[in-house]
């Protein structure tokens, strides 16, 4: 059973506006929520990228709102999507890792040994849709789940740990044209398509479809996308050909499909986004965009932030976080105020008048007060965490670089460790040599002039600060070997 649904929400409603009592309008938003895969910060023209063609999504961010220092809760997939769905950090959901076929654990003759692999996410976990559900929410879920053991196929829906077991009332996990619905049959060759054409993509069809239906009840689309998660490929040749002609000859190819890829992710988006037009509901739907983690390393560069996907450098957990709802959220705006994925279930089920069980502790604040306010700049102080006590990669750990740095584009040893995150200051806490890194993210963004032998006293204190908030968390660690 599911625990019941009850908790007292910040009481700012006469502050931001969002029940216009003489007209008697329902201030609850429809809720749209797209999540990409393995989008790097700097991945997009709205965030800064140089050639990146993502006209929808910049439109997007600049109709809304951008938070410029938004953080997924893990620098990996599933710990992250775990942590968005259900509010909680990796570190307290002891699914700090990427799902496997069963149970087992990491053997790499390493100095510590990592926890077992999380499998499924427990039932017992109160996630994003059974919130809303619980406030009339009609819920649906497109696209990748991996919050299971895998189940008929990679990625495959669990019939008993799926989306439709955790509260979404409706769903596809189809692959629509990322290479993993053709990549396996070695169908690979270019498809016939003019200038301007872009693959057909039947999980955005299915979202469109749910879009067009008659909806009498606030709905909550959670839009999982597998773009642009590798295998880096497209059969859009043309394209190929206009990203190639644009960037230098030494570039490799994979870094060409990789552009062509970021694009095909932006149209898939603003085809959704222009049936929330032609539909009636811009007005009426709270869009947020954001990705899972940092960009792959060996396909994108974070720059001008240190380190990638799989590690907790800002490249691995700094990600675009763009937030529309027209007349309510203020156009053209941008937040330097650090935010975090579990936020987004408290902002949701405040936005959607939900609550949530007293009893169950949560990681998360409400963001609305940020949203609907465009005077207000600071949430209250608290700390980030995240904590990663595993080695990747798992194929080949000895052989790859131990050094990580920025744009290296190549995908480097990560040991267990984890990281806070306290004003402008953070620190890495290494868990093999018991070492401290400690950053001033305000002057040192790449993360490149290491303050914890210039302040040992701030490093120990925010050392303790971070074991404090994992032991309140009961996370675990990885433990000396034998």
């Amino acid at each position: 059973m599911k625990p019941a649904i009850s908790l007292v929400f910040l009481t700012l409603l006469t502050l931001m506006g969002m029940r216009d009592a003489t007209a008697g309008e329902a201030y609850r938003p429809h809720i749209l929520f797209i999540l990409a895969d393995d989008l790097g910060w700097s991945d997009l023209g709205v965030f800064g990228h140089a050639y990146h063609q993502t006209p929808h999504i910049d439109q997007l961010g600049r109709s809304g709102m951008r938070f410029d220092e938004a953080y997924a809760p893990a620098p990996i997939c599933s710990a992250s999507r775990a942590a968005i769905l259900t509010g909680r950090t990796p570190a307290r959901l002891h699914f700090e890792f990427v799902t496997k076929d069963g149970d087992g654990r990491q053997d790499l003759g390493q100095p510590l040994q990592a926890p077992s692999y999380p499998t499924n996410l427990p039932l017992a976990e109160t996630t994003l849709a059974e919130v809303l559900a619980g406030a009339g929410y009609r819920t649906a879920f497109f696209g990748k789940w991996h919050l299971n053991q895998h189940h008929n196929g990679y990625l495959g829906w669990s019939p008993t740990h799926g989306p439709l077991q955790q509260g979404f009332s409706t769903g596809n996990a189809d692959f629509g044209s990322h290479p993993y619905s053709y990549y396996p049959r070695g169908d690979r060759g270019d498809l016939s398509l003019n200038e301007g054409e872009y693959p057909k993509d039947s999980l955005t069809d299915h979202v469109i479809e749910f879009l067009e239906q008659s909806h009498s009840e606030p709905f909550f689309l959670y839009w999982s996308h597998y773009f642009v998660h590798d295998p880096v490929h497209t059969r859009c040749r043309w394209l190929l050909d206009r990203y190639r002609k644009q960037l230098p000859a030494d570039v490799p190819d994979n870094r060409v499909a990789y552009a062509a890829m970021v694009e095909t992710l932006d149209h898939q988006v603003g085809r959704v986004l222009r049936v929330l037009d032609e539909q009636g509901l811009a007005e009426t739907t709270l869009v947020v965009f954001m990705s899972d983690n940092g960009g792959h390393p060996n396909h994108t560069g974070n720059g001008p932030l240190r380190g990638s996907k799989w590690n907790l450098y800002e490249g691995g957990i700094r990600v675009p976080l763009i937030a529309r709802w027209p007349g309510k959220i203020a156009s053209g705006t941008s937040r330097v105020t650090r935010v975090h994925g579990c936020d987004l279930l408290p902002t949701f089920a405040e936005f959607a008048d939900a609550t949530l069980d007293s009893g169950t502790p949560i990681d998360g604040m409400s963001l609305a007060p940020l949203l609907l306010d465009s005077r207000q700049e600071v949430l209250d102080p608290r700390p980030l965490i995240w904590h990663f006590p595993f080695y990747h990669p798992e194929k080949g750990f000895r052989d790859a670089p131990s050094s990580i740095g920025i744009n290296d584009f190549v995908t480097s040893q990560t040991r267990p460790h984890s990281a806070l995150r306290l004003g402008s200051y953070k620190l890495i806490h290494f868990d093999e040599d018991n070492r401290d890194e400690l950053y001033d993210l305000d002057s040192d963004v790449g993360e490149s002039h290491n303050l914890s032998a210039e302040l040992p006293q701030l490093t120990r204190q925010l050392r303790e600060r971070l074991q404090s908030e994992l032991q309140a968390s009961s996370a675990r660690s990885a433990e000396r070997s034998q």
